[in-house]
């Protein structure tokens, strides 16, 4: 990182930037082959030239990827090595997206904002990007907009359409930085305020025409996830794993990739990717490479040709001969930038550098210089390979179509690269992995519980937080994961500190026993509650969650007595001191809440059900009346009905234009939630069962964008309507050899007089 950042590129008299020095160039080539080296360039055919090159003017992007928690930390190193104001982030501006400016505009024209959701809901997000509204207004749930005769709604569009992509807000770039061989000030204009950091006012792309070398100094979680993995591993395992020095031909590691068991493997874990693994069946890192890059806008469409070709089942084609060597390891598809690259130079006789020149000019677009292009390319084609004019043409469209959207290959390698390793580690050790990865996600519902249910296909239990064994975040510790005391509500890091701190001394033997020891300021009634309902006194078997709720206040009485008097020390019969202790005080004799109950509390404290879930009781209910799993979206039932049996989290309403109530309530199932929306009649009619942990059948046409699913419901049904309308009757396995033939006779009896649309097998 010093080397890099000392690298600075000339200015012209008129600030312009100008071709880099020779001793700017070879720093900048170190700095890359540093790169290269590590991701083994020469055994994946990353070119060098990519980068940089005799005829290269612009500065390539440096971008360095550091753990997520340490960033910041490298930032302030790089202010004191080169000075404060040397250094500065840069800044960006937001823009109005179709959604964005629809909602701006609405609240200027004063549009009920139902109105303007009902619009903005149906512009999809493809790719995290918002379509276009121009785009949008052809599709046909959006046709009512474009043919609306309501003046306001008019208005609407016609502001909207004009306005979208204007600039809205700055921010920070999320990883810019800039590194100047003075103060920043001398160079371009600064922003700061009162609560930021010094920021350009020049955007990234003015920063390269004012001759400033921008830097990516990326915050990359997974990074954190590894270091958080790999400190686990070493104290569970006293072995300290280098992933660089890893096998990267493990044929288990490709057979969880070939299986699609990549949940929380970087870059891979996503539905359709782990559905794209299970189809492929990897089985080398340059497979992963190219799936990398296949898995975006524009080349996913080939993802199954390439699939076909992998497996054989398709014949892979090649336009000329001299292609084959190029292309032969992506089987005949051109994926990747460097192929584009190579094919000009094989083909055409130019060097990378003039061949890098025009994949840029194929990646701009430009008619004319593509114009100029194509001429160059046929007539070296004919000169150094004699092909002639009719098939070089072919060979450049196709070229230049890939060329359009193909992707970089030292990108694709070096997060390949990651990306096995994250698999290699969830193979080889998965509890610290997972745990690591809870650790990350603590505050995404979803993910956590997402990896808790990856914990449970791996046969690893996930217990509540342990006042004797959890520490602040999640812990792998002899094949199980304890949950992370610094996630249970209102129990703050000074808590967790001082019960680790008393820990040291021995175990915890009672809740009696940790509020006298722990720091008296942080023993009080909010923080025990938290540990009780959560489940953190579980493990010492020392009564019921109830019991130890009522246990409370004498608990913290018990705690103020031992730590203001101290030991209490009375004369013997035989004129000895003895110091004796408070007695500690005894369980109330209370009644164990209702599992419901308890389950409510630990979601309470936790946002996660831990020991149990409320829906375990309809377990097979669930399985069998759901046709949508909210924890495995099957993107095939986008706008189809569904049903979902569920439990209710959350219920919001509100009036709509006609004053009516619509509701929006969230449903969750063992993993994954979606949101179920009532319009007023619907509402009305059902509004009755619709209570906060009810579990209930929605039934209605579901919307699915990205992970977010809306179902609009047309009907609810309580798990005994359900049981009636939708169960044609029930199967039960018995066996033989356990049971007697006179049991057997009474249960047949006894099946005989069940409801009469009921039947058992």
């Amino acid at each position: 990182l010093p080397h890099c950042a000392r690298l600075h590129p000339r200015r012209s008299r008129h600030g312009c930037a100008r071709r880099p020095r020779p001793r700017f160039r070879r720093r900048l080539a170190g700095c890359l082959c540093f790169a290269y080296h590590r991701h083994r360039s020469l055994k994946y055919d990353l070119l060098f030239e990519r980068f940089l090159n005799p005829d290269r003017v612009s500065m390539p992007d440096i971008d360095v990827d550091f753990s997520d928690d340490k960033r910041e930390q490298v930032i302030e190193y790089v202010k004191q090595k080169y000075g404060a104001e040397s250094v500065a982030q840069i800044i960006t501006f937001g823009t109005l997206s179709s959604r964005a400016v629809l909602k701006d505009v609405g609240r200027v024209l004063g549009i009920d904002l139902a109105t303007i959701n009902s619009i903005t809901e149906k512009i999809p997000v493809i790719m995290g990007k918002v379509t276009p509204l121009k785009e949008a207004l052809e599709m046909a749930e959006l046709k009512w907009v474009k043919e609306t005769k309501d003046q306001k709604i008019k208005d609407l569009i016609e502001y909207s359409l004009v306005l979208e992509g204007f600039a809205r807000n700055s921010s920070l770039h999320a990883a810019g930085v800039v590194i100047a061989p003075g103060p920043i000030s001398d160079y371009v204009p600064v922003y700061k305020t009162p609560t930021t950091e010094p920021a350009t006012q020049y955007n990234m792309k003015d920063l390269e025409e004012a001759g400033l070398l921008k830097m990516d100094f990326l915050g990359l979680r997974t990074l954190s996830i590894i270091d958080n993995a790999l400190e686990q591993i070493k104290r569970n395992h006293k072995i300290d794993v280098d992933l660089d020095t890893i096998s990267f031909d493990d044929p288990d590691v490709y057979a969880m990739f070939g299986r699609g068991q990549t949940q929380a493997v970087f870059q891979f874990e996503s539905e359709p990717m782990q559905d794209a693994m299970r189809k492929l069946k990897p089985s080398s890192l340059e497979d992963l490479i190219a799936m990398n890059a296949l898995y975006r806008p524009g080349p996913m469409d080939n993802i199954p040709d390439f699939i076909e070709r992998r497996h054989g089942r398709k014949e892979s084609e090649y336009l000329h001969p001299l292609m084959v060597p190029v292309l032969e390891k992506t089987y005949g598809v051109i994926v990747y930038q460097e192929q584009v690259m190579q094919l000009v130079q094989v083909l055409a006789g130019f060097t990378l550098a003039q061949s890098d020149l025009m994949r840029r000019a194929m990646g701009k677009k430009d008619e004319k210089a593509m114009a100029e292009q194509r001429s160059k390319f046929i007539e070296g084609a004919n000169q150094h390979a004699q092909i002639d004019e009719k098939l070089g043409g072919q060979i450049f469209d196709l070229i230049q179509k890939f060329a359009s959207y193909g992707f970089n290959k030292s990108h694709s390698a070096a997060y390949a690269y990651l990306a096995y390793q994250t698999a290699w580690l969830k193979t080889h050790y998965t509890a610290e992995f997972l745990a690591a990865n809870m650790t990350a996600e603590l505050n995404d519902q979803a993910k956590i519980v997402a990896l808790m249910e990856e914990a449970k296909r791996y046969g690893i239990t996930v217990m509540p937080p342990d006042i004797n064994q959890s520490v602040a975040t999640f812990v792998a510790k002899d094949g199980v994961i304890y949950f992370g005391m610094a996630a249970i509500k209102t129990v703050g890091v000074g808590a967790v500190d001082s019960i680790i701190a008393s820990r040291e001394e021995g175990p915890f033997t009672s809740i009696f026993d940790l509020a006298s020891r722990i720091d008296p300021k942080v023993a009080n009634k909010r923080i025990l509650e938290a540990l009780v309902c959560s489940g953190a006194f579980d493990s010492l078997r020392n009564g019921h969650r109830a019991q130890l709720f009522a246990a409370i206040e004498p608990a913290v009485e018990y705690a103020k007595k031992t730590q203001q008097g101290g030991p209490t020390a009375m004369d013997s019969l035989f004129g000895d001191a003895e110091v004796t202790k408070p007695v500690e005080p005894t369980l109330p004799p209370v009644e164990p809440w209702p599992e419901r109950e308890r389950l409510h509390k630990e979601r309470e404290y936790l946002n996660f059900y831990i020991s149990g879930h409320p829906l375990q009781e309809f377990a097979m209910a669930v399985q069998s009346f759901s046709t949508l799993n909210l924890g495995r979206l099957d993107t095939d039932k986008h706008e189809s009905v569904v049903r979902l049996c569920g439990i209710i989290s959350d219920i919001r309403t509100r009036l709509d234009k006609r004053e009516n109530t619509i509701a929006f309530i969230r449903v969750e199932q063992y993993s994954g939630a979606c949101e179920c929306v009532f319009w007023s009649d619907k509402y009305k009619q059902f509004s009755e069962i619709l209570k906060p942990d009810a579990i209930l059948v929605f039934v209605g046409k579901c919307e699915i964008n990205g992970q977010n699913v809306k179902i609009y419901v047309d009907d609810v049904l309580t798990m005994q309507q359900a049981e009636q309308r939708l169960a044609k009757g029930y199967v039960l396995r018995i066996d033989p050899d356990r049971v007697q033939e006179s049991q057997l006779k009474e249960l047949r009896d006894r099946c005989n007089i069940g409801e009469a649309n009921s039947s058992l097998t």
